[in-house]
């Protein structure tokens, strides 16, 4: 079972069976996209460049405002900060507590399900899960989304970014599946996403409140960057390729945008076995596997196929008939597909409780939770014989805070 591990590594093909693996031949292509990414990185050149230092417009201006306007809505509170980057050795105790505030209300805002695995949680681990959560929940925003990130002094047009993108162009299969104008866009906002990335691994840091709270948490907990790099290179996937022919390959893009997320949590959360690594790993499966056919409808709109092409068409199922939406309801072969499919992602539900055990027991609670909400999802999928095209499938609010007040309980002070 792979642990944290390079793209292209292990891929467990039977999620009940702890022992069968399959070693995928290493893919050299991979291996040099992989290269180009792990490059991106902040520069002294760079930071020298930089013709006012954060530390200065701090100085010039000692308001810093709170992270909730005057109408409600969310503001980064060191908007009025030119500088991408603060180059002094240290960051002032009250901007990192600010920051950790903003990521919290990020995510109480934009998290969903959750925010309510994660609010039970002692303070400490609370703040830095937020924190990381705000990090995937940006990316996210960039990749699937309309937000746009800005990188002072940065564009679509650098150089820098454009040789960067040019290169995982390249050497990816495939033209781009985006509109040209689209891709540049946000090829170019995930590569200085990923330069804010390297300064929390560097000599500096980026004002941006979401990566100085980053920072904190990743030297706190000692955080491997490369799972949050493998994050950023599963969103950038998402901009060359939109089918999978096989569920080998939905794993390996599986483990990326949702693997990396369980194992970078459980280095907060702590746990005592290195085989929570290998539950955590499922974990993200499961969830990722769970979001995949809830979403189908919405993902086909946007000419997104996640499903494996080779499973569908063992049930007469083509792409077109995917396209179709609700109309697929009819087809003979979807309610059994379906079935097969949830069969398989219970498989990685298993193995993903059997990571509670190995946490610490202050923590359980947190991925119990999250688990078991999309648990409930896969139930409601299951009574309603594979219709996700009705109604999207969700936990109503009431359902949520039940669930939760529940999980806690069992997981916190019973056991199991």
């Amino acid at each position: 079972m792979a642990q944290g591990r390079e793209s292209g590594s292990e891929i467990i093909l039977d999620a009940e069976i702890d022992d069968v693996v399959y070693t995928e031949p290493p893919n050299r292509q991979e291996e040099q996209i992989d290269i180009v990414r792990a490059a991106v990185d902040i520069t002294k050149e760079a930071a020298r460049a930089i013709s006012i230092t954060a530390i200065e417009a701090v100085r010039e201006s000692a308001l810093f405002m709170g992270v909730i306007g005057s109408r409600g809505e969310l503001l980064d509170p060191f908007k009025h900060i030119d500088a991408p980057i603060w180059t002094e050795p240290e960051i002032p105790l009250h901007m990192v507590e600010t920051s950790y505030e903003f990521c919290e209300e990020l995510t109480r805002r934009e998290a969903g399900n959750f925010y309510h695995s994660f609010k039970y949680l002692p303070e400490e681990k609370r703040r830095s899960i937020m924190a990381y959560y705000a990090f995937c929940r940006r990316a996210d925003d960039i990749a699937d989304g309309d937000f746009e990130d800005v990188f002072p002094g940065g564009s679509s047009d650098d150089p820098e970014s454009v040789n960067y993108r040019s290169d995982i162009e390249r050497l990816s299969p495939g033209g781009p599946v985006l509109d040209r104008s689209t891709y540049n866009d946000k090829m170019s906002q995930l590569f200085y996403y990923r330069k804010k990335l390297s300064t929390a691994y560097g000599d500096y840091t980026s004002t941006d409140p979401i990566f100085i709270a980053l920072k904190d948490t990743v030297l706190k907990y000692g955080i491997q960057r490369q799972l949050l790099d493998d994050m950023i290179s599963g969103m950038e996937n998402d901009f060359h390729k939109n089918r999978y022919q096989t569920f080998e390959e939905l794993y390996s893009y599986c483990y990326r945008v949702a693997s990396t997320v369980g194992l970078v949590c459980i280095e907060i959360y702590g746990y005592d076995n290195p085989k929570a690594k290998e539950y955590a790993e499922s974990w993200g499966v499961f969830m990722q596997l769970i979001n995949i056919i809830r979403d189908v409808s919405e993902d086909a709109k946007r000419d997104r196929i996640y499903l494996p092409l080779e499973d569908l068409a063992r049930w007469g199922i083509s792409e077109e008939d995917v396209k179709s939406g609700e109309a697929l309801l009819e087809h003979p072969g979807w309610a059994p597909f379906v079935e097969e499919y949830l069969e398989r992602a219970d498989g990685y539900r298993q193995r993903a409780f059997k990571l509670l055990s190995h946490l610490d027991k202050s923590a359980r609670y947190s991925p119990a939770a999250m688990a078991s909400f999309y648990q409930s999802i896969m139930a409601k999928i299951t009574k309603k014989n594979g219709d996700v095209f009705s109604e999207r499938i969700q936990l109503t609010k009431t359902e949520k805070m039940l669930l939760a007040g529940y999980v806690y309980i069992r997981y916190r002070f019973l056991g199991f």
